[in-house]
């Protein structure tokens, strides 16, 4: 790994073969393969957040800037692109000065950025920073020494099609044994023939484990990776594979069983089943996870929380799932939210890529869609169209159920508003009921019905329509564009 970093940008396919030469000699050409592989990984990842990090400075100077160059107390303008002043005279010092911090470590990390050079903790920077804060995390020098070398310490191998159990290094029979490929230098440790070292415990997988024997049982390609857990004291093997693409099916195919329209909040996922005529199918679910605690704990809440959602779409009998395409990466910031930290928070630990890059994977399995839609005034249109005329004495409507309608609609290609209510009695209609939703087949916005000349209408005949010569105002309330409806474009993440 420190070699690798060394080279930098200077790295190459040669550079690669000169480095795994070098380890084949110490160990093996398999091995060598994965330590060679494994490093440029990591590499590869450390500049990746190397380039998100100095993305985000750019992004926290620019903010900051434009507030600086504003009065105090200037409110802002979206219509001229004009962001709000800093309220105080100690606040825009305040600011100033971080203005200047921030360019420093700007120009640190584009110095980094251009010669190649990445910074990064084999076990984790945090648990680096643990060791001199033993007394407040609660470990002893030992304790901590055995999470350190836990972390650095792993064996992975990618696997191999064609050969036995579909990996050469790290096998792993149908039964469960493991067997490893021992190097050159330790053949001498072997238990079984073919210099293989063969370990007294077997492995099973509990999830997903019929679909891994099928694979093994076909030789086809199975990476493993072994580490061990100090706090529990067991040692773990994880198996990956490579799935096949999941086949591409047109948008009216995967919408016509409905869908089911998800609102994503900080702690559950309002869920709504729609028909194909985006009406409201049965009662609203809600699938509830709690974000607080470790990264393992939160983990495991999304994963439980998605399976019911899937397995609720398919009770439903839908092949698609709507959710909001939303990104809160500008809204963390603190020249967004200003001093507003408990909201910065909420955003900041909703984890909103990280739940649809997941929903995506996990549906794929299930066969079911995932349609990604524009989530502007989806909470605000719902409560406003249909969190009422839904609330009975019986059951009570919340504003994040409404907003799943909405964004289910959305994705159908239906207007989120209902249609108008029916006049007054002493008006065309004798209390007549226009909020039942239009036809799959209308795609226009839904107005009042149109009023039929005639007598019991009192409206006048479409002759004396045409003799006064109406025509549209040239006033923009009145222009033929206010008068067409507005659609949203649904956004496939999966079909």
């Amino acid at each position: 790994l420190a070699e690798r970093c060394r080279q930098g940008l200077a790295h190459d396919a040669a550079g690669w073969a000169v480095r795994k030469r070098e380890l084949t000699g110490k160990s093996s050409a398999r091995w060598a393969g994965s330590i060679t592989k494994a490093t440029h990984d990591q590499w590869a990842l450390a500049r990746r957040g190397q380039a998100a990090y100095r993305g985000w400075l750019r992004g926290q100077i620019a903010s900051i800037e434009a507030r600086l160059a504003r009065p105090l107390g200037a409110k802002a303008n979206k219509r001229e692109g004009l962001v709000r002043g800093y309220g105080s005279r100690g606040e825009w010092h305040a600011k100033s000065r971080r203005l200047h911090t921030l360019k420093d470590r700007l120009a640190a990390v584009e110095a980094d950025w251009a010669a190649g050079r990445v910074h990064m903790v084999r076990g984790g920077r945090q648990l680096a920073h643990v060791r001199h804060h033993l007394a407040a995390s609660g470990l002893s020098e030992r304790a901590w020494r055995e999470r350190w070398q836990a972390e650095r310490m792993f064996l992975a191998a990618d696997g191999e099609s064609g050969k036995r159990f579909g990996n050469e290094t790290i096998r792993i029979t149908d039964t469960g044994r493991v067997s490893i490929k021992l190097p050159a230098p330790l053949a001498h440790l072997a238990n079984a023939p073919h210099g293989r070292y063969l370990l007294d415990a077997t492995v099973r997988f509990r999830h997903r484990g019929q679909e891994w024997l099928d694979r093994v049982t076909a030789n086809r390609a199975v990476a493993y990776r072994i580490h061990h857990d100090v706090l529990r004291g067991r040692w773990y093997v994880t198996a990956s594979w490579q799935r096949a693409a999941a086949p591409v099916v047109a948008l009216d195919a995967v919408l016509a069983r409905g869908v089911v329209g998800v609102d994503m909040n900080d702690d559950h996922l309002a869920a709504w089943h729609l028909d194909t005529h985006g009406n409201p199918v049965g009662e609203p679910r809600r699938f509830f996870f709690d974000l607080t605690g470790s990264s393992e704990l939160r983990d495991a809440q999304i994963r439980h929380a998605l399976t019911r959602l899937l397995h609720h779409a398919r009770r439903c009998g839908a092949a698609a799932i709507a959710i909001e395409d939303l990104d809160f990466t500008d809204g963390t910031s603190r020249e967004k939210h200003g001093r507003n930290k408990q909201f910065r928070r909420l955003l900041s630990r909703f984890p909103t890529a990280k739940l649809k890059a997941r929903l995506v994977s996990m549906a794929a399995e299930q066969d079911i869609a995932i349609v990604a839609v524009d989530a502007a005034y989806t909470s605000r249109w719902g409560a406003q169209h249909w969190q009422q005329p839904l609330t009975t004495p019986t059951r009570k409507i919340s504003r994040h159920d409404a907003a799943s309608i909405a964004v289910g609609r959305r994705a159908l290609g239906h207007p989120i508003r209902r249609r108008t209510a029916p006049p007054h009695d002493d008006r065309s209609d004798r209390r007549g009921h226009r909020t039942v939703q239009a036809p799959s087949g209308t795609r226009r916005r839904e107005e009042t019905r149109p009023h039929l000349p005639g007598p019991h209408t009192r409206c006048v005949s479409p002759v004396v329509e045409r003799k006064r010569g109406t025509s549209l105002p040239s006033t923009v309330r009145g222009s033929a564009t206010e008068q067409q409806s507005w659609q949203q474009d649904s956004l496939p993440l999966s079909v």
